[in-house]
């Protein structure tokens, strides 16, 4: 990796605050060249989808998220008014609830808690680790990310006597979704407990018309915002979904879109060279043949980073993780995402990336600015930040000695504008690179299948559960159960043992242990 190299192929936009580093690729001369056609095809569907073109065959919907930091870009002006007037009704809201104009009954809120899943849990966290300023934020933020009991209880716990001037957000397009829905009845009952009313506290953002919706007006909640269905969960954090939670917690959500604004606009053109997002996605095609062979591993090299990876996860892996192209044909595409941070990684699976499997491409995030205060020397000259750098250096040079590949992405700083940026920019590299493959970025038809298998699997408990309660008394195997309710006895099996370790059922151990027998 030379020197000349590295000036060939270093992309800098001084005006961003944005560089990128793609030397450590070992595309040969003459790739870019020779992938342009291509680039320009995915250019066209960028344009057409942009402007309004059916993203999503099938249920005949479009793709808007690019709009939401442009409006006036929208392809009628019922959506570019909806857009605005959102926005204006987030921002009246947060500051009325920041004035104490909106308050509950025990006084001004306090602390925010959230109650989403996947897209409207991980951008929200995401951006609320990045830009919090403890002690200084205007509410405290938590969240409920998942349908696990105990997480709920943690949460909870940590809230304690703050839960009275608690005001929870709940995110679900659809108003369906069992994991948030499970999150506001353990919330509602939570407060119940309390002796507080929930909707004093409580605030939907939902899809118009949905179940949420149609709950939150029949009680009386705080308010509802709008969640559009041309907008999906992983590209939601620009809409109410993200907004309104970083606008209660204090954060320049105006500094955001402007950033994803700026970002939207460089790589909208159409010269490969110059759009930063037609480089990245030219180099996952190229480390990965274009069909996922490696893993993409992330290291940002600061710490409010943290969780981007896990938001990268998301984004990359939902979007490109599919099983037909768009001709139908089976391809089994998609990039494997996963990481966490420097220098922290340098003591934990760095060693295999240097001398194990070589089956990743690495992608570096550096970030130029080290503190908000003046720095402190740790040596004489030299500071913690400095030491950053360095381990971020070594690493990078480490790993290309043993012929490991690495891009790197240098960001001036960690701001409102910068998070927005990444955002876009890596939202745009997922598009222009599923054109690439030819894959629909734009639906999730693995995460409905999941859903789908779940649903079994309650339906298949209730069927054991009223097996039980028509035999009060008698004591049965898993196998003899699930033969009554028509299910498979491993997964009977699976769902009598999780009653019995929660009381619900009563077992009674046998050797071997599949002759032991459970009872109501």
């Amino acid at each position: 990796m030379s020197w000349n190299r590295f000036k060939q192929h270093h992309y800098e936009d001084a005006a961003l605050g944005v560089a990128l580093d793609i030397s450590r690729i070992p595309f040969p001369d003459g790739y870019l060249d020779s992938m342009e056609p291509r680039m320009q095809q995915a250019f066209a569907a960028m344009a057409a989808l942009e402007a309004g073109a059916i993203a999503n065959p099938g249920e005949q919907r479009r793709v808007g998220h690019y709009w939401l930091r442009a409006p006036q870009l929208a392809p009628d002006k019922t959506i570019s008014a909806e857009i605005s007037s959102t926005l204006a009704s987030i921002r009246d809201f947060a500051a009325k609830v920041h004035s104490g104009a909106v308050a509950g009954p025990k006084g001004s809120f306090t602390h925010l808690l959230v109650i989403g899943i996947g897209g409207s849990a991980l951008g929200p966290q995401f951006v609320s680790h990045a830009l919090g300023q403890p002690g200084t934020d205007r509410m405290e933020v938590h969240f409920f990310d998942n349908t696990d009991p105990d997480g709920m209880d943690y949460v909870l716990a940590r809230l304690g006597a703050n839960l009275a001037r608690t005001l929870v957000v709940v995110i679900s397009k659809s108003g369906g979704t069992v994991e948030t829905r499970n999150g506001q009845l353990e919330a509602a009952a939570a407060f119940r407990a309390a002796g507080l009313s929930h909707p004093g506290h409580f605030v939907a953002v939902t899809g118009a018309g949905s179940k949420l919706d149609q709950l939150a007006r029949k009680d009386g909640w705080l308010a509802t915002f709008p969640m559009w269905d041309w907008v999906g969960g992983r590209t939601s954090e620009l809409c109410a979904v993200g907004l309104l939670p970083a606008a209660l917690q204090g954060l320049d959500i105006d500094a955001m879109l402007a950033g994803a604004a700026a970002m939207d606009a460089v790589t909208r053109r159409p010269a490969t060279r110059e759009n930063p997002a037609a480089l990245l996605a030219l180099m996952w095609h190229f480390a990965t043949d274009g069909r996922g062979a490696k893993d993409m591993v992330v290291l940002p090299y600061k710490d409010r980073l943290l969780l981007f990876s896990r938001y990268l996860q998301q984004l990359v892996m939902e979007s490109l993780g599919k099983e037909f192209d768009l001709q139908g044909r089976v391809v089994n595409q998609g990039i494997a995402v996963y990481g966490n941070k420097g220098s922290t990684d340098q003591h934990a699976y760095v060693q295999q990336l240097r001398e194990g499997v070589k089956n990743f491409f690495v992608t570096f995030i550096d970030v130029m600015k080290d503190r908000a205060g003046r720095p402190l020397e740790v040596e004489p000259g030299i500071t913690s930040g400095d030491y950053l750098q360095g381990f971020y250096l070594g690493t990078r040079d480490a790993l290309s000695e043993k012929d490991r590949w690495s891009i790197t992405l240098t960001l001036a700083e960690v701001s409102a504008r910068s998070i927005g940026m990444l955002i876009a920019l890596y939202e745009r590299v997922v598009g222009l690179y599923a054109s690439l493959i030819d894959v629909n970025a734009y639906d999730q038809p693995g995460v409905e299948a999941g859903k789908k298998a779940a649903s079994g699997v309650i339906a298949l408990q209730q069927r054991l559960v009223a097996a039980l309660r028509a035999s009060p008394g008698r004591a049965q195997t898993a196998e003899a159960l699930a033969a009554q309710a028509g299910g498979e006895p491993e997964t009977a099996f699976k769902i009598l043992e999780h009653l019995a370790a929660n009381g619900s059922v009563r077992k009674t151990p046998r050797s071997p242990w599949f002759e032991s027998t459970y009872g109501i």
